[in-house]
């Protein structure tokens, strides 16, 4: 394990394009890129939480969750308002049609009384529509490679759950993908072999696990995990830690971090 980055206020959403790690710092309001051990503020953003993804073409989207909108290289490409304008939405994740999973919460976290959260599916041309409810806090998602199954994190479920992604974006054929017991998923990932990285803030590990809940690796870590991410290769995953304690040291203190474990 190596830190590669300390100062950070509240890393989440991390995703590696391009043969680079990318990931948003929520307390600070930054989209970076990390070019080697170098890291590079692509844009700020103010409000979170915020999440990024891409485009087949290579688009970056960038959800901005309190306002409501999916950015398009900067512009507005959905406004989500319709289905939901008072409460957070959360993370996104994008398809090789071109659909992209936004989630929100249901409700305004952190003080607000927990209600059932949803998924919506933006669609290339931008049209926005609700393809899921009823998700108790829906986290990190996921899209396997072959566009098939959307996996998503309910942190208060204990539990990763899968739909069947349809060719419009439309989801169905709810089930639970893991039981969790004890854990609140938070970001997650995909390998190869399709089992799922996931990073759990109290229980301060990344855990792999295989469809049904087999345990197949865990990676103890100093502070609560926010998000994790595998690089290309797949031979190290990436975890982004904060101290979880303290609200006001999470939101505005600098104890994240970004850890790269090696896995070969």
């Amino acid at each position: 394990m190596r830190e590669i980055l300390t100062g950070l206020v509240m890393g989440e959403s991390a995703r590696w394009h391009d043969g680079e790690l990318w990931f948003c710092d929520w307390g600070a309001g930054e989209v970076i890129r990390l070019a080697g051990s170098t890291p590079a503020v692509v844009t700020r953003v103010s409000g979170l939480p915020f999440c990024i993804d891409w485009l087949p073409g290579g688009d970056l989207l960038l959800l901005d969750g309190p306002g409501a909108r999916l950015l398009r290289s900067g512009e507005l490409h959905a406004d989500l308002s319709g289905i939901d304008g008072r409460h957070p939405w959360n993370d996104i994740a994008t398809d090789s049609r071109g659909n992209a999973f936004v989630n929100n919460i249901g409700y305004d976290f952190p003080g607000g009384t927990p209600g059932p959260g949803l998924i919506a599916v933006v669609t290339p041309d931008g049209a926005a529509r609700e393809v899921a409810d009823g998700l108790e806090f829906p986290n990190g998602m996921a899209v396997t490679p072959d566009d098939r199954t959307l996996i998503v994190a309910e942190s208060h479920a204990s539990r990763l759950t899968a739909f069947d992604i349809e060719a419009d974006g439309s989801l169905s054929n709810r089930r639970v993908w893991a039981d969790l017991p004890g854990v609140a998923p938070d970001g997650i990932c995909i390998d190869s072999s399709g089992a799922v990285w996931y990073a759990a803030v109290p229980n301060q590990h990344c855990r792999r696990v295989r469809e049904g809940g087999e345990i197949l690796d865990t990676i103890a870590l100093p502070d609560g995990a926010f998000d994790c991410a595998l690089a290309g290769d797949e031979r190290t995953l990436y975890a982004l830690t904060a101290d979880y304690t303290n609200p006001a040291a999470m939101f505005g203190g600098r104890t994240g971090r970004l850890f790269a474990i090696s896995l070969s």
